[in-house]
């Protein structure tokens, strides 16, 4: 899975930071690293610096081959705090798509399950 950390003028992006939201990503979606091919993280400051309780804005997006990509963003206070709930709402959303496509309604089908020796 490769990441891709994008920031705007506002905030810094240090690689001590990359190096953070790697980790943290890696921590939160290693379960869906066999089906994501990359995650585009793009932080911002939305009020450029003013004072503000949620101005810090972290927008994931992750591509699956052959899907469509899926986006999640999150506000808070801190850029650790918006990456942290952008993480957990992508895993989140991840988890009831690949659920939803893994387990179409609900369970096996007649189908789906073995036959028994003992009644062929």
């Amino acid at each position: 899975m490769q990441i891709q950390v994008n920031t705007d003028n506002n905030v810094h992006g240090s690689e001590h930071l990359i190096q953070w939201v790697e980790r943290e990503l890696d921590a939160t979606l290693s379960r869906f690293s066999d089906r994501i091919t990359r995650v585009e993280v793009h932080l911002s400051d939305d009020t450029a610096g003013q004072s503000d309780d949620t101005d810090k804005r972290c927008v994931l997006e992750a591509r699956s081959a052959g899907q469509r990509p899926v986006a999640v963003t999150h506000h808070a206070a801190s850029v650790d705090e918006a990456c942290r709930g952008a993480a957990d709402k992508l895993a989140h959303l991840l988890d009831s798509k690949y659920d939803r496509s893994d387990h179409r309604k609900g369970g096996q089908t007649i189908r789906t399950m073995a036959v028994d020796e003992e009644l062929a």
